[in-house]
């Protein structure tokens, strides 16, 4: 197959005029500055986006979580509610609208953090994998790539209390049943990885925390609230950043999520040993968690990728100028990241486990993302600073794994607005 792009993004930078060519879903040939043939893909064309933080099922509650202050453990409770209510097959509906909608935004890899494994009252399905499994299908249905990081959640509370009311439904009762199953869920389909998660020091004891060292991708939730820093600290003396480094889980195959409240010394572990850090900047602010030191994490050594998480906001752009607009707001200076930067965040394929993925250069999986340069947001943008003008809704086109998923802003499996419809309302 055969593409030509008036501006693509190749090697970091905007090249003019570019033919793309494309065989068995892979790049074979890129060249700028080429007479035009094949496939025209206006606008800019970028590599596709990577969302490498997901809960499919809190999308349920975007634009309803609002009518009160609260926190994030009073939003927390609400999102118990919607866990209560899915079973295989409305998980299943549920999320294969919510990666349509992410198809539609430009991303073509999700890393979905799955912790909803079991039945209502933790007893597993017939299936042990039955949730996981409808994740993968859901996501093959929607067109795009899955990392499903299964997720080891075994208490409630950083000093042990276990498991009650719907967070059964989150736990396999110890690490080796948890491995157990894990490694019955080993994917064959060329559409997913299974990786691993660790919830966070809060559900995953100490004593528990060595049993994962060698896994990748593995992921964990670090350091979100202030209030895990605080527990953490009463019942092991430490950090939870800290903690991991005493059990040996830091390094390259790791990613931490969030990391909003560090230290300096966190800070250099997480950089010193290569973790990345993932940052979901429009989460962290609809939950008012707080604002991470990303420049300082990217300068110490960790790279950043970006996910949507609850899904208050799908949308790659936002993610992705929000690390550059809140180092603004926290610092009160501007020019923290280049576009460049920018970008290699939101296209970070790598840290899901897709190596191949990521970029537009011979030999790398054929995702491409059309995005219109003649929008009421874009008309007269520089392309290499559209990453702060263009939104979702200026995405055109899709092709992940040189499939089409997104024609002319509509998803070609189904129309995605009455997916959502049909399973929200």
């Amino acid at each position: 197959m055969s593409y030509f792009a008036d501006f693509a993004w190749v090697g970091g930078r905007v090249e003019r005029n570019v033919a793309i060519e494309v065989g068995e879903g892979r790049f074979t040939s890129v060249t700028a500055g080429a007479a035009p043939a094949g496939t025209r893909l206006r606008g800019l064309v970028l590599p596709g986006f990577a969302n490498a933080h997901s809960h499919a099922f809190h999308r349920a509650l975007r634009g309803r979580t609002h009518d009160d202050r609260g926190s994030f453990w009073t939003w927390r409770e609400r999102m118990y509610a919607v866990a209560a209510r899915l079973d295989p097959d409305s998980y299943y509906a549920l999320a294969r609208a919510v990666y349509g909608e992410m198809a539609l935004a430009g991303i073509t890899s999700v890393g979905e953090f799955h912790y909803l494994h079991h039945g209502p009252d933790g007893t597993p399905y017939a299936d042990p994998n039955a949730m996981g499994n409808a994740l993968i299908a859901a996501a093959e249905d929607a067109g795009i790539r899955i990392t499903l990081l299964d997720t080891l959640y075994l208490t409630s509370s950083v000093d042990g209390r276990p498991l009650e009311g719907v967070q059964r439904r989150f736990g396999d009762g110890d690490v080796d049943r948890w491995h157990s199953r894990r490694s019955a869920l080993a994917s064959q389909s060329p559409h997913a990885i299974v990786g691993a998660a660790l919830h966070s020091v809060r559900a995953v004891p100490a004593t528990a925390l060595a049993s994962c060292t060698g896994i990748a991708p593995l992921h964990i939730h670090l350091s979100e609230q202030r209030a895990e820093n605080e527990q953490c600290r009463a019942v092991h003396g430490c950090t939870p950043a800290e903690l991991l480094d005493r059990h040996g889980l830091l390094g390259p195959g790791t990613t931490a999520v969030h990391a909003t409240h560090l230290t300096g010394g966190d800070i250099k572990l997480l950089g010193n040993s290569g973790t990345g850090v993932c940052v979901c900047p429009t989460t962290e602010r609809d939950l008012a968690d707080g604002i991470g030191p990303a420049r300082a994490l990217a300068d110490a050594g960790s790279p950043l990728s970006l996910g949507s998480d609850s899904h208050a906001v799908i949308d790659p752009f936002e993610e992705a100028r929000g690390l550059e607009l809140d180092e603004r707001l926290a610092t009160e200076r501007r020019g923290h990241f280049t576009p460049a930067e920018l970008i290699r965040a939101a296209t970070a394929h790598a840290v899901l486990g897709w190596q191949d993925a990521g970029e537009i250069a011979v030999g790398k999986r054929a995702d491409l993302v059309a995005v219109s340069l003649n929008s009421v947001r874009t008309a007269g943008s520089d392309p290499t600073g559209l990453v702060y003008a263009a939104t979702n809704a200026d995405v055109t086109d899709v092709i992940v794994d040189g499939r089409a998923v997104v024609t002319d802003r509509h998803h070609t499996n189904f129309d995605v607005a009455p997916a959502l419809r049909a399973v929200l309302l």
